[in-house]
């Protein structure tokens, strides 16, 4: 007897082959679904202010709170008016360069003073750290008066320089203190290897620690640009001539002791933060850089 040994049809196998299911659904983590709930709201409740400033600006004014949240018509005459009624471009003039040399100023003693606290040995480094971080905990406005008569006692009142000496050196001390964080995570060899080649302690940080703390200095320009361009209260204390004033207190004076125009304010403020929201753009990779830094190692 002779027996045929049988091959397999490919065909056949093929079709015999359990299928395997393609469509799977993906299911997504309970955390991040919850995370999303929490944080939609949360967003929304952020936005919702800066959405009525810029619908109050483009609405007519007698539809400000007797209209629907979003107007039925549309017009920009508030803008032209808020350009010409305050003197807009001499009042933005004023905020934008006391606002940059204000930064640049804090720039310069932070990270000097932080460079100092955190790479270099001197007698009663700790005892100074301390005294400059005992400035954070005075109240700005329990300052207000003795200030007040200091710049006056110096010629300095009703001055622009008079309020930049208040906002460097009322600033100054918690730059340093981010500053000084930042450096102790730079690696000491690379300052040692430096020494060792002869560099002089400036050398060293021109060209060693600055071009490695470029995060740190973002976020120091970051809040401090913030805060200086929205600053209020030493501003309008400090600077009586009203050409002399930056952007902010002038805006106020918007505000009526009656009646508001809303559209001419609120188109004021919408320009006023142009600036601000022009500076984070550029720098928002470097400020969360910085804010992350050491998260991961």
């Amino acid at each position: 007897m002779t027996a045929t040994l049988e091959t397999p049809n490919p065909s056949t196998a093929v079709r015999t082959a359990p299928r395997r299911r393609t469509g799977t659904r993906r299911r997504l983590p309970f955390g991040k679904t919850f995370a999303t709930f929490v944080l939609a709201p949360i967003c929304a409740l952020m936005v919702f202010p800066f959405v009525w400033l810029l619908l109050t600006s483009l609405r007519p004014q007698n539809t400000v709170f007797s209209g629907p949240f979003f107007p039925r018509s549309f017009t920009a005459a508030a803008y032209p008016k808020a350009w010409t009624s305050i003197e807009f471009p001499l009042h933005f003039w004023n905020s934008l360069w006391i606002t940059s040399v204000t930064v640049a100023g804090v720039l310069v003693f932070a990270t000097l003073s932080g460079y100092a606290f955190a790479k270099l040995d001197f007698p009663f480094k700790n005892t100074l750290y301390l005294l400059l971080l005992t400035t954070l905990m005075m109240p700005s406005t329990a300052l207000i008066i003795p200030l007040y008569l200091q710049l006056k006692n110096l010629g300095l009142l009703d001055t622009q320089s008079g309020l930049l000496v208040l906002y460097i050196s009322g600033s100054a001390p918690f730059s340093m203190f981010l500053m000084r964080a930042f450096f102790q995570t730079l690696p000491d060899e690379l300052v040692e290897a430096a020494r060792v080649d002869g560099s002089s302690e400036l050398t060293i940080f021109l060209r060693v620690i600055l071009p490695l703390a470029r995060p740190g200095i973002a976020t120091v320009v970051i809040f401090q640009f913030l805060q200086t361009w929205n600053e209020f209260l030493m501003a309008n204390t400090v600077l009586q001539d009203t050409d002399k004033l930056p952007l902010q207190p002038v805006l106020f004076s918007l505000t009526g002791q009656y009646s508001t125009d809303w559209p001419t304010l609120t188109a004021g403020l919408t320009l006023s933060i142009i600036p601000v929201v022009v500076v984070y753009v550029r720098m928002q990779n470097q400020f969360v850089a910085g804010m992350t830094l050491g998260a991961v190692k």
